[in-house]
């Protein structure tokens, strides 16, 4: 079998998967921020995640991946020894790391998996780091105590309060500034509508920043255009130049609109493969009868 080995599995919250995955060339070469872009067979799309953690001693990435399509279920299948087919990387800009001073990192949902390894690089950069973590319920956070172990300051909100505070990751960021601290600088990664959303309230407190986004992507290469958003008016291309920019600056509707151009697609596609695996089990039903 060829391929890029699954060393090892673990799954974090429901639907959401951590692998370990061998790759001694992109563990070597990545840093904070950047992404690889897979393919789970021959016929699979191809979709980029965002590199969560290296060993470079044992040549390993770890990747996190969110059950939210038809490759995404697919890949939740994987478990330790199978093969992935095809990983390139590490590609997009890695994080440009400053001495902000009073930073704070927002990560929604498995947007606290990219935002992790920022965490990490600002805090080794000398920067007191603020983190705030959010999910729809406590079921579906992850990462918590990692990022307590790196970052000064760890706040958790749940949109139903089964855990932390009550309410959304910009309820927290307001509450925090409203306590009187004053903070430099902001990066935030999660779903385009919090993003949006931190990008405002990071604005009402005069609070600059990044966004990672997440468009569609193709080739990694800047050479399909999928990629490219809207950033203070000008069309940039989130896999070779990003994927963070100035979040005041980024065209949230355009790029909603824009990651929505195959839903219909994709619900077909996932119909489709789960009609095929009602009719496979019918087979062996049949067989067994």
């Amino acid at each position: 079998m060829s391929g890029y080995l699954i060393y090892s599995y673990r799954k974090l919250a429901d639907k959401i998967h951590e692998y370990w995955v061998e790759s001694p060339r992109i563990a070597a070469k990545h840093a904070a921020g950047q992404f690889i872009i897979l393919r789970l067979n021959e016929h699979g799309e191809r979709i980029p995640l965002t590199v969560v953690e290296t060993n470079r001693e044992n040549g390993q990435i770890r990747l996190i991946v969110q059950e939210a399509g038809k490759t995404t279920e697919e890949f939740a299948h994987l478990k330790a020894g199978d093969f992935i087919l095809d990983l390139v990387g590490p590609l997009g800009q890695a994080t440009h790391i400053h001495n902000w001073g009073n930073l704070v990192v927002i990560g929604g949902g498995v947007g606290a998996a990219p935002l992790l390894p920022i965490a990490k690089a600002a805090k080794a950069g000398g920067n007191k780091v603020h983190a705030i973590i959010g999910a729809r319920s406590k079921d579906l956070l992850i990462l918590t105590d990692e990022f307590s172990s790196v970052c000064d300051e760890v706040r958790v909100c749940t949109d139903d309060g089964s855990f932390g505070t009550k309410g959304f990751v910009t309820d927290v960021l307001n509450s925090w500034c409203e306590e009187g601290t004053r903070f430099s600088y902001g990066i935030a990664v999660g779903p385009v509508p919090m993003m949006r959303a931190a990008a405002r309230t990071m604005g009402q407190w005069n609070i600059p920043g990044l966004a990672s986004l997440n468009p569609i992507m193709v080739d990694g290469t800047g050479m399909c255009g999928a990629c490219r958003v809207t950033v203070n008016k000008v069309t940039r291309f989130a896999c070779v130049e990003g994927p963070e920019f100035d979040i005041h600056g980024v065209d949230f509707d355009e790029l909603m609109m824009r990651n929505r151009s195959y839903v219909r697609e994709e619900h077909e596609a996932i119909e489709h493969a789960h009609t095929c695996q009602l009719n496979e089990a019918m087979k062996h039903v049949r067989a067994e009868a």
